[in-house]
């Protein structure tokens, strides 16, 4: 059993304890192998493979990273009232829930801190999360023109109709839910004004999903 191996072994116990969760239930709601993560605390000889290693670290929510070491891998970070909060940073670029709009570039616009202990409950890697602005009224009443929006970049494979954001074949910027079938996608508004959108299978391998929409905040109107 190398260092590493062990080290990783302890990760893992710690962030069980942590999410208040057992190998037994993660390994079943996230489809992991049956022993996935217990062969990993009874230290296996053989040790877990890489690929192993990063679905456990999905379903963990935890941060799989390989090169050169960094300062800080989850942003900054500040105490408040006894809490502690992660940075995620925020950028300008819109996504349209309408017909979709040009990506107007990954444009920095500070950030918004979150509660550390959030995030680890909702799985959220801070390192991996980026908040946007919405525009457009094809998702509401659930995202309206101007609401904020977190995704998380890990998570880019569309599961379960859930809330994805995305660059079009055009370069389009959008936020839909997205319902992956054999060969095709289907792009759904929650706005019932707006019909479901067919892309065929050779536009859906040029879309390129950003991430899950894990969180999203209304913007107040008068």
């Amino acid at each position: 059993m190398s260092r590493a191996d062990e080290t990783f072994a302890e990760t893992v116990r710690t962030r069980l304890s942590e999410l208040g969760t057992s190998p037994f239930a993660v390994e079943t709601k996230h489809g992991l192998p049956v022993d996935a993560l217990r062969n990993v605390l009874r230290r296996s000889k053989a040790g877990p493979t890489l690929n192993r290693v990063s679905e456990i670290c999905e379903a963990l929510g935890l941060e799989l990273y390989i090169g050169p070491p960094r300062v800080d891998a989850g942003g900054s970070a500040a105490e408040i009232d006894g809490h502690e909060f992660a940075a995620v940073p925020r950028y300008s670029a819109q996504l349209s829930a309408g017909p979709g709009a040009d990506h107007d570039g990954d444009l920095s616009a500070g950030a918004i801190a979150f509660r550390r202990d959030w995030l680890a409950r909702e799985g959220i890697s801070p390192a991996s999360a980026m908040v946007l602005p919405v525009k457009g009224d094809s998702m509401a009443p659930t995202l309206c023109d101007g609401d904020l929006v977190m995704i998380d970049r890990r998570k880019v494979t569309p599961t379960g109709r859930k809330i994805y954001a995305m660059i079009g074949p055009d370069g389009e910027a959008r936020v839909k839910r997205i319902e992956r079938l054999p060969t095709a996608l289907l792009l759904h508004s929650d706005n019932d004004g707006f019909p479901t959108e067919l892309v065929a299978p050779a536009d859906a391998d040029r879309i390129r999903i950003l991430g899950q929409v894990v969180w999203w905040g209304h913007t107040a109107r008068e």
